[in-house]
């Protein structure tokens, strides 16, 4: 990227716009580039040549079956960032015929061998997630690599935490890169258990924010 095309980008993750399906291509690039190194999508994902394209395909998987129909996904207008936000009241086990579709998307990204590895990932994550009151679920914030440093991500996360703030609900996380707890605590997260999800995978912090109704 430029130095105009990132200014451009900081601009535009001001005030992200929401995304729809039309934008399902571009917003499946971004998110696979922004997790290219994250360490949780490198202890499941399988580790072949086949993985950049299995973890576009994940990602295309998750936008159109689920964050683009029960969330909110935003984007600067110009791409390079996205954020997926879900309603805690969305959240729970999926129908059978659902997990049916994209069983074959979901092996693809693991492979066999470990498939059982994101199993574990999910299990843990369910039970660890605070689920007795409504609450905003930040499930993905990604910035394409060579934009990341950049201020992007914090001005991704001010406007999805003020529309938070609008509803007077608290918000929740995951981060799976140690790198990115200190961000989150600058805007009032907590964290609120660190666990590991199966034997040698990497740490993940859960993390809380109570509701601050008005900002």
């Amino acid at each position: 990227m430029t130095p105009d095309a990132i200014e451009a980008l900081r601009r535009g993750a001001e005030t992200p716009a929401r995304a729809t399906l039309a934008d399902l291509d571009a917003l499946a690039e971004d998110l696979s580039a922004s997790f290219a190194k994250d360490p949780q999508f490198d202890w499941f994902m399988r580790d072949d040549a086949r993985r950049p394209a299995a973890r576009l395909a994940f990602f295309r998987m998750i936008l159109k079956n689920i964050a683009l129909k029960d969330g909110e996904v935003t984007r600067p207008a110009a791409g390079g960032a996205a954020a997926i936000w879900l309603p805690s009241e969305s959240l729970g086990p999926n129908p059978i015929l659902t997990e049916l579709m994209v069983l074959p998307t979901i092996l693809g990204a693991t492979g066999f061998g470990r498939f059982s590895r994101l199993l574990a990932m999910r299990k843990a994550m369910d039970e660890f997630h605070p689920m007795d009151r409504p609450h905003a679920y930040l499930w993905f914030l990604g910035v394409r690599p060579e934009a990341q440093g950049m201020g992007v991500g914090s001005r991704m996360l001010a406007a999805g935490l003020a529309k938070v703030d609008a509803l007077g609900l608290p918000a929740f996380l995951e981060s799976s890169n140690i790198a990115n707890v200190p961000l989150y605590q600058r805007y009032g997260f907590e964290v609120v258990r660190e666990y590991r999800p199966g034997e040698g995978a990497p740490p993940i912090w859960a993390m809380w924010r109570d509701a601050r109704p008005g900002g």
